[in-house]
């Protein structure tokens, strides 16, 4: 432990472009290494990208099938024997449930035992809050996600994003947005507290840029409501206040708006337009539905009225776009009439931070050789409650 504390320090005071460095010098005086490499998941999340890969071009591995997207994928280290006597460990780098990558460490068989690992994971798990507070300060990290050049639309709601994934005792939940280096109008957004997870699914209307800035003032007026200690009507009110003043009504947004209760498991929500949401429980499919709403910034002084469900331990929600449900089939049928249904079913034995990949890749083989037309985003929750007050009340939305 003195060692990690060694190590922690080490990052904290290190430039933000030399963690890598920091961690490699680190293992090496520990193990004697033979190198160490770091891998961040791109966009996409199809392949993993080398950090800083100096003169000497690394080509990216694929998350599906390699040993890396392996370790990447079960969150767990993955040893594998090279030549010369040497071992190969793959390590997951994850911030709170969020997958970022996967540090690769070379060393000698004689150097390593399984007793090693909890050591490199803590090594791993420091190295990702570093990059994660890096990031204010230098592109590199942010530059090794990229696959292809993202489109300026893309960047802004990239940059808005909470991240793509997040864990705590009570729930876990994944996201991810389609096409990924092109995306305009879906986002995400949430917010934890010491009793609380607040959710928005938001679609800002129209294409590119446009869209993208439109999605960028409310997901921000709906932050600014929160932290302002506002409910949930009142931040849905003061949103579409600040949406219709800048448009008069001739641009909106529509959003899913949610506040769960850690401890009775008793969801606030606002539904004021398109995203919406599906509920897995007891190896049964369907959605949930509410009153719906006016979105935001259609007209002045809109009203909004929370409704209430509860959720159960056990329970998985799935959050879609229109782009999403609404996904014509070559014989013209909508995805979310049954094919999620089955997709949710067949992936509930996966976490959630996988579901939302493995429902794009369901709704592309649904869609044939149709391009995709609209930007397609899902949320994949998974809930777990709090205590045995967890999961009391009614069922359904009302």
């Amino acid at each position: 432990m003195d060692k990690f504390a060694a190590l922690e320090q080490a990052l904290r005071g290190a430039a933000p472009h030399t963690l890598l460095d920091v961690v490699s010098a680190a293992l090496d005086e520990r193990y004697g290494t033979a190198g160490v490499e770091l891998r961040l998941a791109d966009y996409g999340m199809h392949s993993l990208q080398t950090v800083d890969p100096g003169p000497c071009e690394t080509e990216p591995v694929p998350i599906h099938g390699s040993p890396q997207g392996r370790a990447f994928g079960s969150q767990e280290p993955y040893v594998t024997e090279e030549g010369d006597s040497r071992v190969v460990v793959h390590l997951p780098v994850t911030v709170r449930g969020d997958r970022l990558g996967v540090l690769t460490v070379r060393l000698a068989s004689d150097a390593f035992t399984e007793a090693d690992l909890p050591d490199l994971r803590l090594a791993c798990e420091a190295l990702g809050h570093e990059m994660l507070v890096a990031e204010r300060d230098t592109d590199l990290y942010v530059l090794a996600r990229r696959a292809a050049r993202l489109t300026l639309a893309a960047e802004l709601q990239w940059q808005l994003l909470p991240g793509r994934a997040c864990a705590r005792d009570e729930f876990a939940l994944g996201a991810q947005l389609e096409p990924a280096y092109a995306i305009f109008g879906d986002n995400y957004d949430w917010s934890v507290s010491a009793g609380h997870l607040t959710m928005a699914v938001t679609n800002g209307m129209g294409d590119g840029i446009e869209a993208a800035l439109l999605s960028n003032l409310a997901v921000n007026a709906l932050r600014n409501a929160r932290r302002a200690g506002l409910g949930l009507a009142d931040q849905a009110a003061l949103a579409d206040q600040a949406v219709y003043a800048h448009y008069r009504g001739r641009a909106y947004v529509s959003v899913l708006l949610l506040r769960f209760d850690f401890v009775t498991g008793e969801v606030e929500a606002i539904d004021a337009g398109s995203p919406r949401l599906w509920r897995l429980r007891d190896r049964e499919v369907e959605p949930i539905p509410f009153d719906a709403q006016l979105p935001l910034g259609m007209f002045e002084e809109t009203v909004y009225v929370p409704e209430r469900f509860t959720v159960r331990p056990g329970d998985r929600l799935l959050f879609g776009s229109d782009g999403v449900y609404e996904a014509l089939s070559p014989a013209g049928e909508s995805y979310g009439l049954r094919t999620l249904a089955r997709t949710l079913l067949a992936t509930s034995l996966l976490p959630p931070t996988q579901v939302p990949g493995a429902v794009l890749r369901e709704l592309a083989g649904h869609r044939g050789t149709k391009p995709l037309d609209d930007d397609a985003l899902v949320v994949c929750l998974d809930w777990y409650g709090r205590g045995t007050g967890s999961g009391g009340g009614t069922d359904t939305a009302g």
